[in-house]
């Protein structure tokens, strides 16, 4: 899954989507590599404005928050998990992440954000793991833990992009704060995030800016819908390495880091 970001923008970028262009006016919120989704922190976001015709550039809190969530206490309680009054622990809810292919499923709580509430995640760089099982000098067979490497992934020639995402205003009733809340959409893995992500073999939902045009200000079937949000990138398209197993400490947590011991990734077609 999709659970670290990166986004990176300068002050001389546009953000250009199709025939729209937006100077970006506030750019405190555009400079930080690594952003941690379950830190649930604001991060920038394309969304339609009431109109319909245009979009905005704002900030939203990663991590969605549904509308029968009553109040932090409650917010915190699903995304961290806690102890009930038995002692017995719920484990956390993680809503950084909506499945394509369960989008629009009765029950779901993305379900009318799909239909209503689609907007854009930017990204410069996400970051995922990959799993490997190497042979056990002591045995020769696989080993039972798989060593994980960090990798960077991007897309080529772009230095920034677009990732499909469902937002939900949400209202604190308790206190009155009010936030607007995100996750990003996922699909199948492509050919070469296959092989990055290959415990789970899942990617974010990128897409070419005629499709985020479309995603972001379309009026959608349902079946248009679901295309979209399953659309693969060209795996060609992307580019992916290998980063520093403490890249989430590090001042440049993007940097190329090569590890002797580690196969290379076939091309991706």
């Amino acid at each position: 899954m999709c659970y670290y970001n990166g986004v990176k923008v300068t002050r001389i970028e546009y953000i250009r989507l199709k025939q729209l262009e937006k100077l970006i006016a506030n750019y405190d919120f555009l400079s930080n590599p690594l952003h941690v989704g379950f830190e649930y922190a604001p991060h920038p976001v394309l969304k339609k404005q009431a109109e319909g015709k245009d979009f905005d550039l704002v900030q939203m809190e990663w991590g969605f928050i549904p509308s029968y969530i009553k109040d932090r206490d409650a917010a915190n309680k699903m995304r961290f998990g806690y102890k009930d009054e038995q002692g017995v622990f719920h484990p956390m809810i993680t809503t950084l992440n909506a499945v394509s292919e369960e989008l629009l499923q009765p029950r779901k709580i993305y379900r009318q954000a799909a239909l209503q509430r689609r907007c854009l995640v930017l990204s410069t760089g996400f970051y995922e793991w990959r799993h490997l099982f190497p042979l056990s000098k002591k045995t020769g067979k696989p080993v039972k833990t798989a060593v994980k490497y960090p990798y960077h992934i991007s897309v080529k020639d772009q230095p920034y992009f677009f990732m499909a995402g469902v937002w939900q205003p949400w209202t604190d009733q308790s206190t009155g704060e009010y936030v607007e809340t995100f996750a990003i959409i996922t699909t199948a893995a492509n050919t070469l995030m296959d092989q990055v992500h290959n415990s789970k073999r899942r990617m974010p939902t990128i897409l070419p800016e005629d499709l985020a045009f479309e995603w972001l200000l379309g009026d959608l079937s349902e079946e248009r819908i679901l295309e979209i949000a399953r659309y693969q990138y060209p795996p060609a398209q992307m580019a992916a390495y290998s980063i520093a197993k403490d890249f989430r400490e590090a001042i440049d947590p993007a940097a190329p880091f090569v590890y002797e011991d580690l196969p290379v990734l076939q091309e991706a077609l």
